[in-house]
This record gives C-alpha cells, sequence and structure tokens, in this order.
C-alpha cells in the first residue's frame, strides 16, 4: 500500500476530528438545555462529524500512484523538533510572564530558530505583531490576558 501526504493529512485531521468530538461531552449545559434541540454542544458536535466525513473522504480519495508516495528527503526534522520545544516552552513560561511578554519572546526564538539573527527584525517582527494580538484580545474583545505571576508578585494586581 502506498501512503500519500493525503492519507497522513487525512489521518491527522481524522484524530483531531475525533478528538475534539470525545471533548464536546465536556461542553457545560445551562440547566434543561440537556433536552433542547440546539445547546452549547450542537454546533461543535455537528463540527466534529463534519470533520470526521471529510477526513474519511480525503483518506478514501488520496492519490495512490508513485507520484503521491510521501518522499521524507529534505525535511529538517530537527529544525521542527526545535520549533516543537519552543512551543512547549511557551505553555510552560505563558503562565509566568503572560501573555504579552511570552508572545514576545516565543516569536523571537521561532524567528531565531529559522535562521533570522538581526535584532531589529527580530524586534520589528515579534514585538508590533504582539502588541496588536493583544490588544485585539485584552482591549477590543475584552478577554483576560493574566499578567503572569512574576508581574503580579512584583507589582501586585
Amino acid at each position: 500500500m502506498t501512503i500519500s501526504k493525503d492519507h497522513i493529512g487525512g489521518l491527522v485531521f481524522l484524530c483531531l476530528s475525533v478528538a475534539y468530538g470525545y471533548y464536546t461531552g465536556d461542553i457545560p449545559l445551562l440547566p434543561g438545555d440537556e433536552f433542547a434541540p440546539f445547546n452549547a454542544q450542537s454546533l461543535p458536535s455537528a463540527l466534529a462529524v463534519l470533520g470526521g466525513i471529510l477526513s474519511v473522504a480525503l483518506i478514501v480519495t488520496a492519490d495512490r500512484s508513485a507520484e503521491g508516495r510521501v518522499k521524507l528527503a529534505g525535511y529538517d526534522f530537527w529544525l521542527v523538533g526545535k520549533l516543537l520545544v519552543l512551543v512547549m516552552l511557551l505553555g510552560f513560561v505563558l503562565p509566568w510572564l503572560g501573555f504579552l511578554l511570552s508572545t514576545i519572546l516565543f516569536l523571537m526564538g521561532g524567528y531565531w530558530i529559522l535562521g533570522v539573527r538581526k535584532v531589529k527584525t527580530l524586534l520589528l517582527a515579534s514585538v508590533p505583531f504582539s502588541v496588536v494580538l493583544w490588544f485585539m484580545l485584552a482591549q477590543l474583545l475584552d478577554i483576560y490576558l493574566a499578567p503572569g505571576r512574576i508581574f503580579t508578585s512584583l507589582f501586585g494586581g
């Protein structure tokens, strides 16, 4: 059997859809909504089913020719591993430094790993994006983003 990129993509999407569908049961409902025709779990459940159907369709209709075969030569798995470690570090640092500073450091680290070495470029590519994203989330959408344990302990709050 030839495994193509479409097969791998379909399997990954199927796994994500199954996991998403499983966790839709954790969405809390208001009292009395469990028997309502449409509630907080309805749309996520429908999206999970639709994602599962589309991913199975992708697996079934995937290209099975020799040109579609997966070729692992030429991929930089070491780089991908470093970026995954950086994402895990973001998860550990986020509660301590807060959203804004940890996002700036994450983007700067990602650009550094990808080969950008100029400090000016690192700052111009990371700081404005992080500040605009923070502004949209915290100020426009009114989503609470904790400032971080270090800032809370130093400056109170």
